[in-house]
């Protein structure tokens, strides 16, 4: 009888330190930050309620440039450019160069 109550639990101890490894395995092999693993373009943040409630940690992304969709784990955001002011971005000719 209790061979095969410590039969069951070294096996199910196997099978339950299997799967928290693996866990740990596979959350590890997901990228971090906000680049895509495919083109490493930055990605933008969708709201998706399912996943965003069951992994707070993990940041649902879409890539623009090749169509990737999928997890990304929280981490440093890529630079932004800032946005170039009034007088840049009018025209050269419209800045009072009179003929």
């Amino acid at each position: 009888m209790w061979d095969a109550v410590l039969c069951i639990l070294i096996i199910g101890g196997f099978f339950v330190l299997r799967a928290v490894f693996a866990t740990i395995f596979f959350l590890l092999l997901i990228p971090e930050g906000d680049r895509c693993p495919n083109c490493d373009a930055v990605t933008l943040r969708i709201e998706s309620r399912g996943w965003n409630f069951l992994l707070p940690r993990m940041r649902t992304s879409w890539c623009f440039e090749c169509g990737w969709h999928g997890l990304l784990r929280n981490g440093p955001l890529s630079p932004t450019q800032p946005l170039p002011s009034s007088a840049e971005r009018q025209s050269p000719r419209a800045g009072g160069v009179q003929p």
